[in-house]
């Protein structure tokens, strides 16, 4: 009667499903998620941010050249094993709620002795036996150890795939600078050139004036000397070039010989055709891979609270073995024994050990939660950290743009003026020298404003959503199953 009541009990308490341990409970989203961001930048718009931001460019080459990088960038063939292997984990997990098996057997020659043979059989002769032997074992799992194992192993799996979209946010971010800065620095080349070309002009209008005796030699000195300033700037620029070049090789997963002949061609710093979309707070926490990645750790550190739970209850498995064992000594009934019956293993009373792995998760769980909170502030520090860079450098840029063609103007009127007398040849290698200078210094705004306009892209966290089946993951929604419910909980 009382077994039969304790079956029941049993019974009931697996039908009914409970687990040890908390129940996951997505962490309370801050009270100014929802709001815009604070600080506003020329060229941006409040719209909801684009997944694929580089179809902003335009820029049929930058969309081949990340298209390649999402299918053969070496760290993103890293993270879609890394995946891999996760959602192989979260499957020998699963494969815990089936009954185990494990089948033995064998063939051996040699002297067989029977299992109560005397000393009658000790010179028996040389025989064949054979043996086999079959178990099978299923554990009851009435405090939801195996449950929350697999909450766990699901909450890594969707961990690894969301640290994977942080990989494929970080190569089409560094894929796009490597390519803008090329493209940058070839326009910057060509700036410096010209301005080799206008220092070679006026020191050939010097040498001229000085055969005609209306120049000195010192003059002829500074012309010359401008000329070696102007062609000093040109080395340097053509040095970055080829090392952008080389990096973006390596990041299509090329060695650096296999620079792309589409960026090594290019000589016009691309650009954005339209106004950036930032979105707002809720679409920032919703497009950040890291984000979600913190919050799926968050959920698999809860879910280990739970096994540690349970291993201060008893743990009870059902199984079933049968063997079998034949020579010339054991035949029939004797050669076969099995057995049936619960299993029962519990550390009672001494469990102090199961109490101390439930405080190391428990206290796990809560670094897991503060490191979540810490991503949360971050993301929101590094978009206004690349709004208010984005901006000071446009400031920077159009200042420049403005002071480079007053440069040139000036430059010209100089020009004249030398060529009529009106002036020194001083004031005329001065004009010069500003120009070549305020070009330089666009030039090298404009590569600044091309790197805080990534960095802006890459801070909104978009690019993952679309690129990420791409980059190797065969199984993505087994690996992600309930990330969508934990990442709407988290906004």
């Amino acid at each position: 009667m009382h077994s039969a009541k304790a079956a029941t009990l049993a019974l009931t308490l697996f039908a009914s499903g409970c687990a040890a341990g908390p129940d996951y409970q997505p962490p309370a989203p801050l009270p100014t998620v929802a709001g815009a961001f604070i600080t506003s930048a020329p060229g941006t718009q409040s719209g909801e941010g684009q997944d694929r931001w580089w179809r902003l460019y335009d820029d049929p080459v930058l969309d081949h050249l990340i298209e390649q990088a999402l299918v053969t960038n070496t760290d993103l063939r890293v993270a879609a094993a890394n995946l891999r292997r996760a959602q192989a984990v979260l499957q020998e997990s699963r494969m815990a709620r089936l009954p185990s098996t494990d089948l033995n057997g064998g063939v051996s020659y040699g002297d067989g002795f029977g299992p109560n043979a005397g000393a009658q059989f000790a010179g028996s002769e040389q025989q064949w036996s054979q043996s086999g032997s079959l178990a099978v074992a299923w554990e009851a799992d009435l405090f939801g150890r195996v449950r929350r194992s697999i909450e766990a192993a699901r909450a890594d799996a969707a961990t690894i795939a969301a640290a994977r979209d942080r990989v494929v946010v970080v190569v089409v971010a560094e894929t796009a600078r490597a390519y803008a800065d090329a493209c940058t620095l070839g326009e910057s080349e060509a700036i410096v050139r010209q301005s080799i070309r206008i220092a070679q002009q006026g020191l050939a209008l010097t040498q001229a004036r000085f055969a005609a005796g209306s120049a000195a030699t010192f003059d002829v000195e500074r012309a010359a000397g401008a000329l070696a300033d102007a062609r000093a700037a040109l080395p340097p620029l053509v040095g970055q070039r080829q090392a952008r070049l080389f990096e973006l090789a390596t990041l299509v997963g090329g060695m650096p010989a296999d620079i792309p002949v589409e960026a090594r061609d290019c000589i016009r710093s691309p650009a954005p055709v339209a106004s950036i979309p930032v979105g707002d707070g809720v679409g920032l926490l919703a497009r950040r891979p890291d984000v979600r990645e913190a919050e799926r750790r968050l959920a698999a550190d809860t879910a280990r609270i739970g096994i540690a739970t349970a291993d201060l209850y008893p743990r009870i498995s059902l199984g079933a073995s049968g063997n079998f064992f034949r020579n010339d000594q054991v035949r029939g009934s004797d050669a076969f024994s099995f057995s049936v019956g619960p299993l029962l293993s519990w550390s009672f009373p001494n469990i102090a050990a199961a109490r101390a792995r439930v405080a190391q998760a428990e206290a796990g769980a809560q670094a897991s939660l503060a490191t979540f909170d810490g991503v949360v502030l971050g993301a929101f520090k590094e978009v206004e950290q690349a709004l208010a860079a984005y901006a000071a450098q446009q400031g920077r840029r159009d200042a420049l743009a403005e002071s480079v063609t007053r440069a040139e103007t000036a430059h010209r009127l100089a020009e004249r003026r030398y060529r009529a007398g009106a002036i020194s040849f001083l004031d005329l290698l001065d004009a010069q020298r500003q120009l070549v200078q305020g070009r330089i210094a666009l030039t090298g705004s404009m590569q600044a404003l091309g790197s805080a306009r990534i960095d802006l892209f890459k801070a909104l966290g978009g690019g993952w959503q679309a690129a990420a089946p791409k980059a190797g993951d065969s199984d993505r929604r087994a690996g992600n199953a309930d990330s969508d419910i934990d990442v709407r909980g988290v906004q």
